[in-house]
Order: structure tokens, then sequence, then C-alpha cells
């Protein structure tokens, strides 16, 4: 099966061509840092994270660009509120995100462009748009984009200028000549942040920052453009447009567009009080738990965070290092080992439908019960497809964990730590060689009573967080 790909472009999914045989230029928007990530940009990171894993896996050379937005509006707000420059504010909140990724087993991207320093690259595009008539200079110097310009506007969104910007006016102070021109350029004070330009000292507007850095790396046309439920309009419809007026040419092949995160059904936000950090999240429940949540459901879905679907997360996972819990030295299996598997080949049938690692982990799952029936049964072949369910599972990133040091994981919260459950795993044992079943038994329930699970095996008592 060829790899299909949904293009929110023309709303289906279509057999994918690279530009470039064997090739995949990709950009994804990133983050604007001026606080820390949180869970729905953690769903976009993680998305495009594992399609790039599955792509290299099948031989793709893979050219990921993920930017980030560190000149903004809302980055000065915070700065000015802070009392620091904003460059501190954003080198800090970018360690951050690093970090965020790295406990979630998201891989650097190939190209991690920053808006400002992209800022001659920007001018040069703003400029090319004004020479083309595409864009005007305000009389307060503003740069804006004319949208009546560009007849294809609204194709992403699949509406129409008029729906799109049904009660937009060009507010006081503003100069643009029509409500649905954008800001390509913004002027600015002597004393203001920014830097100059041929229309006088200015920053750029968020929208003309992708479309100068992801050209500039990708070139003018490139295969696949991503990012989260929020962008296609404004964000990408306005990039298409500055993108496609200052070449000339088709800008992007294909677009695609993670679902959005919702809290306990309700829309993720602060002024609900229900707005997560991924390191707020990642204080109670595991990293991996996290990653296979999110990958739980096929990327476009809209997912629902809440306290039982991360505690079916857990569980889920739970199964699969159970079954490779007496598997611990076997090594991942390269994929080229279990090309004649059938569930290989059912896993890249589903990876292949628009990264449907829903139906993949389903796979996987096949693969476990399979795997526990021949550990049943004494089967010397049980090692080979426990190196398969490793295999498979380093294609999106999971299962990379010991089993033991999984399984015996938890919330940083949690009670007991790991020296006191084994200091009251060996007083049970001594409490059984002494027929004190009163005690064994008191100490089992109190571990259990801490989330702790007992198993007794002939080559002595095992535990695991449950």
């Amino acid at each position: 099966m060829a790899l299909k790909i949904y293009n929110t472009l023309t709303r289906k999914k279509e057999t994918f061509r690279p530009i470039q045989p064997g090739r995949i230029g990709m950009y994804v928007c990133g983050i604007t840092v001026y606080d820390y990530c949180h869970i729905g940009h953690a769903r976009v990171l993680v998305a495009f994270d594992a399609m790039t894993r599955y792509l290299r896996s099948q031989g793709w050379d893979v050219n990921y660009v993920r930017n980030i937005t560190d000149i903004d509006d809302k980055i000065l707000r915070r700065a000015a509120e802070n009392n620091e420059p904003f460059s501190d504010l954003t080198a800090r909140m970018i360690d951050a995100m690093h970090e965020d990724e790295r406990a979630l087993g998201v891989l650097p991207p190939d190209n991690e462009p920053r808006a400002t320093h992209h800022i001659d690259d920007i001018v040069d595009m703003v400029a090319t748009l004004v020479d083309n008539h595409y864009a005007y200079v305000a009389d307060n110097r503003d740069v804006y984009y004319q949208v009546s310009r560009f007849p294809d506007y609204g194709r992403l969104s699949n509406k129409n200028v008029d729906e799109l910007m049904v009660g937009a006016r060009v507010e006081p102070g503003e100069s643009k000549r029509d409500p649905h021109d954008f800001v390509l350029w913004k002027a600015v004070g002597e004393d203001e942040t920014g830097w100059p330009s041929p229309w006088g000292r200015g920053r750029p507007g968020w929208h003309i920052e992708c479309s100068a850095m992801s050209t500039c790396l990708l070139g003018e046309t490139f295969d696949i453009h991503g990012g989260g439920p929020d962008l296609p309009f404004p964000h990408h419809e306005n990039e298409i447009a500055q993108s496609e007026a200052a070449t000339g040419k088709t800008f992007v092949h294909y677009w695609m567009h993670a679902g959005a995160v919702r809290v306990d059904d309700e829309k993720m936000s602060k002024s609900l009080d229900n707005f997560f950090t991924i390191r707020e999240v990642l204080e109670k429940y595991h990293p991996e738990v996290v990653r296979y949540f999110l990958l739980s459901s096929h990327y476009r879905s809209p997912i629902n965070y809440s306290e039982d679907n991360l505690v079916e997360a857990r569980q889920g996972l739970e199964r699969f290092y159970l079954a490779l819990r007496d598997f611990a030295d076997v090594a991942p299996a390269t994929l080229e080992t279990i090309k004649s598997s059938a569930h290989y080949a059912q896993f890249i049938e589903a990876m292949d439908d628009d990264f449907n690692t829903r139906e993949a982990i389903a796979v996987m799952f096949d693969l476990v019960r399979e795997l526990n029936t021949l550990v049943q049964a004494g089967a010397p072949s049980a090692a080979a497809l426990a190196a398969e369910l490793k295999g498979l599972g380093a294609v999106l990133g999971l299962l990379g964990s010991a089993p033991e040091v999984f399984l015996r994981s938890g919330s940083r919260q949690s009670g007991l730590d790991d020296s006191a459950i084994e200091a009251l795993v060996r007083e049970r044992d001594d409490a059984k060689k002494n027929k004190d079943y009163a005690r064994a038994d008191s100490i089992r329930e109190q571990l259990s009573g801490q989330g702790v699970v007992l198993e007794d095996a002939r080559e002595g008592t095992r535990w695991r967080r449950g």
C-alpha cells in the first residue's frame, strides 16, 4: 500500500507523491515561546515526531523543520510584565521547551529556525510583496497584505473571504484599507524592540515569519506543512497568500493538522481553569504514558485529556511491558528482519493509511496476545516475537524503557519510594518464611493501598506500581 495523507487543502486522503523521489521536506509550525508548553503543544510535537520516525524507518530522507516564534506581541507583553529583556524570556522558555520534548521522547527537528534569526529574509519577502503590488505601506508605516489581490484566499479553510471575516472591521489606530488585510510589518518607535527596514524601524507580523523561514530552508515549494488545529485560518491561509504571491509558485503540496485536545470534554482554556502545561502533566504521569496517550488516537481526531484516559493509557503500556518483562535483554528487531511478518505488514498498512497510530498500536496488542501464549507454552520463538514488539514500538518512540523500570515507575506524587517498598517486600518474605501469614497479608494490603501490586513467583516476589 502506498502512503496516503489526508490533505486539509483538498479535504481527502491522497497518495503521497514527493517533489524529489525518496526525499521529503516538511515544515511544522512550532511554539511561540512566551510561556511553558501545554498539553495541546505536546499533541502536535508527538504526532509529527511519530510521523517523522515512521517515514525514516521506511527509508525516506526527511528534512524536518519546526520553527520557533521568538518575537511576538505576547512575548513582548510577558517580558514587560516580568521586567526582563524579551531575549532572556525566550531563551528560558526555549530551554524549557527542549526539556519537555526530551521528556516526551520527541527527537529534535533537523532545523529549528527562529524568527529573529531570519529578519533579513522576512524583510526581503515583504519587499517583494510590496513590489508585486500584493502589499502596501499604510499611513502609519505598517505594511499590510492586500487580501483582495489573491483570488484563492480561503481555499484552505474552504470558505470565501466574507465568511472568514464576519464581524471584522478596521480598529481605531489601524491604517489598513480593508478589514480583510493583515499586517506583514509593524512599525515601532525608536525605543521599542525592532529592526531597520525600507519602511522604517519595525518588527515582523506572525504570518510572514513562517513563510520566510520555510521557503528559505525548504525551497519555494515543498512537500508537507503541518500544525495545530487552530492554524488553518488565519495563519496557514495567510502563509499561502503571502508565499504564492511572492514566488508565483505553489507553496505546499500537502497540508496536515493535528486534532484538538479537550480537557474532561471541555475546550482547554485558562479562563476555565483547565489549562495544563506539559510540566504539570509530567508531575502526575510518566512521560511515556503521556506519549502513548497522545498516540493512542489518530492524530486528526480530537483527544480528551482526563484522569480516566490517562489511567487507561498507563494500563495499556503495562500490558506491553508485562509481556516484555522476561525479555529485558532482548534487543529490538530491525525492521529488515521482520519484513515477512504478518504483524509488520499490518502495522505498515495502518501507518501508511494517514499515519494511523491507533490501528498500529492495535496491531501491537495482537502481537502481545500471541507473545503471551508462546510464553505460557514455553515456546523458544517467544524471544523473537518480543524483539519484533520492541522493534515496532521503537518506530513510534515507545517501549524503550527497561520493563522493570517502567513497571516500578509511578507518579512523582506517589507515597512510598522504591526503597520503602523493597523493605516491606523483604519483611513480607520473612513473615511468610516464619509462617506469620497475618503479617504477610497485612503488608500486601498496605502496599495495595499505595497502588503497589505484588506478584509471587518461583524466583521470588516481584512488585510493580498498578
